[in-house]
């Protein structure tokens, strides 16, 4: 059992992801310098988007270069293959978390790097359908994840597509989306017309993938709507199946960043 952790509170998700971003930033250069790569643990949505904007912004104004940078993903949507297994949605579709990747946090990064500089293709991953195990192995051979930024979900603290109820020592693989999960995803992708057009099984890193590879964990809160999210994260002294967000207080040098909004206090940065 741990001590529950203290958030750090933000006047505004602009001011969190400003903060994240300056680590990452020194981060990365601090890699190229040293000759060795940086891999950054990435999910989709919409909680890291302020820092992915900020980074973009961090790397114009440094002119950092993204060469050596890996962007871990952690899941992805998948449906029924024709062979009887699983495959990724399309990476076109409004809701793959491919076209996010590429399109939310890789093409604005490169924009800002310019040419050369930016992040190659072979070094965005994603945990893979029909082998989720082997990105075990990829992280592992990697030397772990730098620094992972992290999220929680709304209504019933999903990370990842880790639904509640998933095992501390759950891996990399195919898992079922909890109806809760599907019903949060409504907002983070609105061109669902309906809950029956999310999907209902997707890859996903697991628990154990997170804990064990992370160098350093970041969960990311923003907004009244995760004002349960912050409770739950604050009294975990240990990991809580109910809401797997609270891996966080397994992990390696872990931070909750929330901002004023989520923590429902005044209390500034500090």
């Amino acid at each position: 059992m741990s001590a529950p952790l203290s958030p750090r509170v933000f006047d505004s998700p602009g001011e969190l992801g400003e903060t994240l971003a300056h680590e990452i930033a020194d981060g990365i250069a601090e890699a190229g310098r040293a000759g060795h790569r940086y891999v950054l643990g990435c999910p989709g949505g919409r909680s890291p988007k302020p820092v992915y904007d900020a980074l973009s912004a961090l790397t114009a104004e440094r002119g950092l270069d993204l060469s050596h940078l890996v962007i871990a993903m952690m899941d992805e949507y998948v449906v029924p293959a024709p062979d009887g297994g699983y495959q990724d949605v399309p990476h076109s579709a409004h809701n793959s978390c491919h076209r996010f990747a590429t399109e939310e946090i890789v093409a604005p990064l490169n924009e800002a790097a310019g040419p050369g500089r930016g992040i190659p293709a072979r070094s965005v991953w994603f945990p893979h359908p029909a082998a989720p195990a082997a990105y075990e192995q990829q992280l592992a051979e990697a030397g772990g994840v730098d620094l992972f930024i992290l999220a929680s979900g709304a209504s019933d603290g999903h990370i990842a597509f880790n639904p509640p109820g998933s095992p501390e020592d759950s891996g990399s693989r195919i898992t079922v989306l909890a109806d809760t999960t599907r019903e949060d995803n409504l907002a983070t992708f609105p061109d669902f017309a309906s809950i029956d057009e999310v999907p209902r099984h997707g890859v996903t890193v697991g628990v154990r993938t997170i804990v064990a590879h992370s160098r350093r964990a970041v969960m990311v809160v923003h907004g009244a709507h995760k004002r349960e999210a912050v409770r739950r994260l604050t009294a975990a002294t240990g990991y809580d199946p109910s809401w797997p967000a609270t891996l966080l207080a397994l992990c390696k040098d872990p931070a909750l960043y929330v901002d004023r909004a989520a923590a429902a206090t005044e209390r500034h940065a500090a």
